[in-house]
């Protein structure tokens, strides 16, 4: 497989502080990678500069061959985002929140209402298609904003905490969703803090610690959820103390 996302020595600033510090990191088409570290980390930096919503201070990010600077409404076009914000307006329905991402992208209006049908059966709204989005839980919003990342078929997906705030119903909607991507068709790249739910699903695991890579390691040489968290506290504590 060759690789969507290659980050070479990417750096990112805010005033004094460094968020990331040289990091590179390759992510292979079809792989789902998860992303793990402690708060402040760099993990959500990192995710806005591989959505092209925040550029880099150093270094180069290349997604599909394409450079995440100068390339970027392009690269929009085929990424999809899930983060903590839904990204969706209250105001309108369930289908009329999709029905304006669509056009957005730019699908055809009939491909688009299939898209749409399908997409609300998958993440269980379809009965609640018509009603507003101020009127629904914060789950069946979250299941909605999987919808709305998934509705142009995006080959990459960045996925920020997507499982904060979801109740249990929603979380298994979310990750069966999820797992019955194609991964021919999609890459996922995901950041969570929950290790064992990231082993169930994930082909390799990084952890990132004050701005860098730290670790790296394909899902099959990982014996165990204990192995990785003794290895994921290991290190945090001595990025910590150094």
């Amino acid at each position: 497989m060759d690789d969507i996302i290659l980050a070479s020595n990417v750096s990112r600033s805010f005033g004094n502080v460094q968020a990331l510090k040289g990091l590179d990191l390759a992510v292979r088409r079809g792989e789902f990678l998860v992303i793990l570290g402690p708060n402040g980390a760099g993990k959500t930096t990192l995710i806005k500069i591989l959505s092209t919503l925040s550029r880099p201070s150093g270094g180069s990010v290349m997604i599909d061959g394409m450079d995440a600077t100068t390339d970027a409404v392009q690269i929009r076009q085929m990424i999809g985002v899930l983060s903590h914000d839904s990204y969706l307006y209250n105001d309108l329905t369930a289908e009329e929140n999709l029905r304006f991402f669509g056009k957005m992208y730019g699908l055809a209006d009939d491909v688009l209402e299939r898209r749409i049908d399908e997409l609300l059966e998958k993440v269980e709204l379809f009965h609640r298609a018509g009603d507003r989005v101020g009127t629904l839980s914060r789950g069946m919003k979250q299941r909605l904003s999987i919808a709305r990342a998934l509705i142009h078929n995006p080959s990459i997906l960045l996925l920020d905490e997507p499982y904060t705030g979801l109740d249990q119903h929603a979380a298994q909607t979310f990750e069966k969703v999820l797992l019955e991507l194609d991964p021919s068709k999609t890459t996922r790249v995901m950041i969570s803090h929950n290790i064992e739910r990231s082993l169930r699903s994930c082909d390799r695991v990084v952890i990132m610690v004050r701005g860098k890579v730290v670790y790296d390691s394909p899902r099959s040489d990982i014996g165990s959820v204990e192995e990785l968290k003794e290895t994921y506290i290991a290190l945090v504590d001595g990025e910590r103390d150094a």
